[in-house]
């Protein structure tokens, strides 16, 4: 896909190296993974987002920070002139009483999940009865299993899969090389809404969206909460493992593939 090969990950705020310099891009097929802390010995208050902050990498389409999920593509679909999406969106800012730029917020990426789920609901019947259609009808390309195999495969090979997930734009990128996987990057959701700064200064979604956020009460920002959380992340979590008498077991720390 052409717009594929625009797509570059940045890591000169990402706690990140790249062997050639963190000046540049990478296009996610040449991608690396090398982390390397620089950031201050936790606990800590504060981060210096002059340097490297954190451990999501940047990326850009055509230099440029995009938002991902929901809400962007009933943005995308409603400007096209989609007459369902046009409809449901209109019958939800009707319910609600505000206007159509009363999207850009909390309330409007959080109304957008809402309104998509009652879409694909609507949609889904129509989507089977066509794979079934297409089935009995000897089109079986959904199902297409030739390649694979492996002994069917070039000495080198590059593939890259992009998808819709529900929380946004999704793509993972493979090279394979002698029948085994030479490098593999994923581009997912939240790193391109939660990304740092790129080289320009450019912010990305969340930290766009956070400038000029009331707060009601600074000692329990629950709005910055509600905010971050109206854009799905998908975020690292550790488990603690206690035995029946509350002792402390062991601590595992999963960073999600969908951070690195």
């Amino acid at each position: 896909h052409r717009s594929s090969e625009q797509i570059e990950e940045f890591v000169n705020n990402s706690w990140y190296n790249y062997s050639d310099g963190d000046d540049k891009g990478k296009h996610p097929w040449d991608g690396e993974t090398n982390i390397k802390y620089s950031g201050p010995k936790p606990p800590y208050d504060f981060l210096n987002v002059e340097e490297k902050y954190s451990f999501v990498k940047t990326p850009r389409w055509k230099g440029m920070p995009m938002e991902v999920g929901p809400l962007a593509r009933l943005l995308v679909g409603y400007g096209r002139g989609n007459k369902e999406i046009q409809e449901a969106v209109n019958a939800a800012l009707a319910h609600l009483n505000v206007p159509v730029d009363a999207l850009f917020s909390t309330l409007g990426r959080t109304a957008a999940r809402g309104i998509e789920t009652q879409l694909v609901a609507n949609w889904t019947m129509e989507f089977y009865d066509t794979l079934m259609n297409n089935i009995k009808n000897g089109d079986e390309r959904m199902a297409n299993m030739d390649n694979w195999e492996p002994s069917s495969w070039p000495k080198e090979a590059k593939g890259v899969g992009f998808c819709e997930a529900p929380r946004g734009a999704l793509a993972h990128w493979i090279k394979i090389k002698d029948g085994k996987t030479e490098n593999y990057q994923q581009v997912v959701p939240t790193t391109w809404n939660a990304s740092p700064r790129d080289a320009k200064g450019q912010r990305s979604a969340y930290e766009s969206t956070l400038i000029g956020t009331p707060i009601a009460n600074p000692e329990l920002p629950l709005e910055i909460i509600r905010t971050i959380h109206s854009f799905d992340p998908c975020l690292a979590c550790a488990v603690h493992l206690y035995d029946e008498h509350g002792k402390h077991i062991s601590q595992v720390q999963n960073i999600e593939s969908c951070e690195s």
